[in-house]
């Protein structure tokens, strides 16, 4: 995973968002499909970015895009995996949370 790449495509979402305010701006939707790609390239590095490396701000980021993800490389242990940061982040999980992997889940087809 490129994560130099992918903290650059965050700051981009964050600027467009504190700019815009608008959730559906064209240039936020072009973020999440960056996003989407850079962490569906190599969903390894992408498991391992998140146990290791990942900020708690920038998992809330990735919680928009766990689906897109799990659609795209249709794995079982990125699904896993965003269960098991629970206990990462826990002054911050949420129902948002549980809700996005409930998402991320149903877009599996095993």
């Amino acid at each position: 995973m490129d994560i130099e790449k992918f903290r650059k495509v965050l700051e981009e979402r964050r600027r467009i968002c504190k700019e815009t305010n608008d959730e559906w701006d064209y240039g936020i939707n072009q973020c999440f499909q960056e996003e989407t790609k850079i962490l569906s390239k190599d969903i390894d590095s992408t498991i391992e970015f998140l146990k290791t490396e990942c900020a708690e701000d920038e998992y809330g980021w990735i919680s928009e895009v766990m689906d897109y993800v799990a659609k795209e490389t249709q794995s079982r242990k990125f699904v896993d995996c965003l269960k098991k940061l629970k206990s990462k982040f826990p002054k911050t999980w949420d129902a948002h949370y549980e809700k996005c992997i409930i998402y991320a889940e149903g877009e599996l087809r095993d």
